[in-house]
């Protein structure tokens, strides 16, 4: 395998063999992505990399804490993270123990589909999946005149909802929707339930991270309509973009 330095999405120069053959990732959405169209290269995962099921792959503990002295002794080739959901803190150990370590920033729809378009294309070197290609055509095209106004809520006790410059606030723009938190100083804000409860907002209450269900959640609230929606389908980015527009609006309408 030749070396080569590339730059990942926050320009740092990373210097890797190519194609890298032992990866671990600590992202949920790329793990599923990877699993998907690289199988036989993903040699970790953390707790938290549910998709697809039955993944049989060694666990490093979690996207926040992550197992750095397991994941080093997997070898890798590659590790592969994220700017939101990981912490530079382990970034940097993991760099300073001499792993090469990917960093991804994604906040919008668009800006998934490119970076895993580079992680696949230039990076692994397996060109564009099918999954990836499908979702280009799902999501392409301008953002619409907004439809309706949402929020979309991720926690309760306290309340907390998605805010400004959000991947999940792009794709709910993308739908057509008009995220009234969107203008908020804060990217995740705490709010006040009566802030949420009014009439014409349809409040979206998805499984994670916060796990609202038919008896948890939507009795809160008495103004509001709520939507019970999968979490994945707002927040991973990956092969959950293919078929997400249709059952996120399905969700909604219903």
């Amino acid at each position: 395998m030749r070396p080569v330095t590339l730059v990942d999405d926050l320009a740092y120069a990373v210097s890797l063999p190519t194609p890298p053959r032992r990866v671990v990732s600590l992202v949920p959405s790329i793990t599923e992505a990877l699993a998907t169209s690289c199988p036989e290269r993903l040699v970790g995962a953390t707790d938290w990399c549910t998709h697809p099921e039955g993944m049989a792959v060694r666990r490093v503990r979690g996207t926040k804490n992550p197992d750095l002295k397991a994941v080093a002794a997997l070898g890798p080739d590659l590790v592969v993270a994220n700017k939101e959901e990981n912490r530079e803190l382990d970034v940097r150990r993991m760099r300073e123990a001499g792993l090469a370590v990917w960093v991804t920033d994604i906040e919008t729809v668009p800006g998934a589909l490119d970076s895993l378009g580079r992680l696949f294309g230039e990076v692994l070197e397996v060109g564009t999946p099918a999954w990836l290609a499908a979702a280009r055509d799902e999501w392409a095209g301008p953002v619409p005149e907004p439809s309706r106004e949402v929020a979309v809520a991720i926690w309760r006790d306290p309340w907390m909802a998605v805010g400004r410059d959000t991947f999940t606030g792009d794709v709910v723009a993308r739908l057509g929707w008009r995220n009234v938190l969107a203008d908020h100083a804060d990217r995740y804000p705490h709010v006040e339930l009566a802030d949420l409860d009014r009439a014409g907002l349809v409040v979206l209450l998805p499984d994670e991270p916060y796990v609202f269900t038919a008896h948890d959640g939507p009795e809160a609230f008495a103004h509001a309509r709520t939507a019970l929606v999968s979490g994945r389908l707002l927040t991973w980015y990956g092969p959950s973009l293919v078929g997400a527009r249709k059952a996120l609006t399905d969700a909604v309408d219903a």
